[in-house]
C-alpha cells in the first residue's frame, strides 16, 4: 500500500479544494492546477470565482506560493481580500490564458510575489 505523506498530494485531490482568506470567506475552489513544463514546478491554481451555478464563472490564477492548506477548514487560505480579486488577471471558463513567462510576470506582479 502506498502512503502519501502530509507534505505531498496527488494533483487530483488538490483540484476542488475550496480557498479561503484569512477572513474566513471562502473565495472559490481550485479548478486546476497550472505546471511549469521545464521545470515541473507548480506555478499557479486556476481559482474558480463568481458565477451561479457554474454560469458565469471565471478563472483567476493564483501564484502557487500564496496558498497554505489549512487543515481545520479543509482547504487553502490566501492572504487575500475578495475585492483584490475584481481588478485581477483572469480569463473565461471556457477560454485558456496564454500561461507565458510574461503572463506569469503579471500575475506575480497584481498580487506582489515574486515571480520565480
Amino acid at each position: 500500500m502506498n502512503h502519501v505523506s502530509a507534505a505531498s498530494i496527488p494533483l487530483s485531490r488538490v483540484e476542488g479544494t475550496k480557498v479561503y482568506n484569512h477572513a474566513g470567506d471562502k473565495l472559490g475552489s481550485v479548478e486546476d492546477v497550472i505546471v511549469d513544463k521545464r521545470s515541473g514546478q507548480v506555478r499557479y491554481v486556476a481559482l474558480e470565482f463568481g458565477g451561479f451555478l457554474g454560469m458565469g464563472t471565471d478563472h483567476y490564477p493564483l501564484p502557487w506560493s500564496m496558498l497554505h492548506y489549512d487543515t481545520s477548514k479543509n482547504g487553502y487560505v490566501v492572504n487575500l481580500d475578495k475585492s483584490k480579486l475584481d481588478n485581477a488577471p483572469h480569463y473565461a471558463y471556457d477560454e485558456m490564458p496564454p500561461y507565458t513567462d510574461a503572463f506569469g510576470r503579471e500575475v506575480h506582479s497584481h498580487y506582489g510575489v515574486e515571480w520565480l
